[in-house]
């Protein structure tokens, strides 16, 4: 059975956590943030010179992206650094992302 089905084919529980997390990511402004975040910590204007929405409507998808545990911030100065936490994990090549339930890959389409 391949890594990512097991991870879902545990408990109930297990399983609606990572259905949650997908729910999350399902938004295309959510995925390019955490996109963005594979190459490393940004702030809020780096991460936005990927995504190109306005300031608050990032912060908002920030802030969701918080809650659900796919993203943390810390302070800069008066900054706030973005990142991926420990339980995302970056997988080589910076190209896809392990939740631990599934890995999602920003590959390019053949």
């Amino acid at each position: 059975m391949p890594r990512a089905a097991r991870g879902i084919a545990g408990t109930r529980g297990s399983a609606a956590a990572c259905a949650g997390r997908l729910r999350v990511l399902a938004d295309p402004t959510r995925l390019a943030v955490v996109r963005a975040l594979l190459r490393g910590p940004r702030h809020v204007g780096e991460i936005n010179e990927s995504v190109r929405i306005d300031p608050t409507l990032l912060s908002h998808h920030l802030r969701v992206l918080r809650e659900a545990g796919l993203v943390v911030a810390r302070r800069d100065g008066k900054a706030v650094l973005y990142d991926l936490p420990p339980s995302v994990a970056v997988l080589p090549a910076g190209r896809a992302v392990d939740l631990g339930c599934c890995v999602l890959s920003f590959g390019t389409r053949r």
